[in-house]
């Protein structure tokens, strides 16, 4: 989860905080987040300038990724921060193991 414009990293799940270090959190995630390509970061302004869900594929460490980024709104419905989640292509669905 990340807040403002400059991204500052607020939360990360231990997923999160395994791939990128628990420094990650607290920094602005253009400075902790060094895997993320520029289109990856370019979803995130786009998600908290227009205060709309977008999701991609991005290409990270030589594997792709899907991104998905949500806005997070205040109770007035302003947008403050975004929050998104990566999925690995290679991982499988939820729905696929629970048969």
């Amino acid at each position: 989860m990340c807040r403002g414009q400059g991204h500052i990293v607020v939360y990360g799940n231990p997923a999160f905080v395994d791939r990128f270090g628990p420094g990650a959190v607290g920094m602005p995630a253009r400075e902790a987040l060094l895997d993320f390509p520029p289109d990856a970061f370019a979803t995130l302004d786009a998600v908290l300038a227009r205060g709309k869900p977008l999701a991609r594929w991005i290409r990270m460490a030589g594997e792709d990724w899907r991104l998905t980024v949500a806005p997070r709104l205040d109770p007035t419905g302003e947008v403050y921060g975004v929050s998104f989640h990566l999925r690995a292509r290679s991982d499988t669905p939820a729905a696929a193991t629970e048969r």
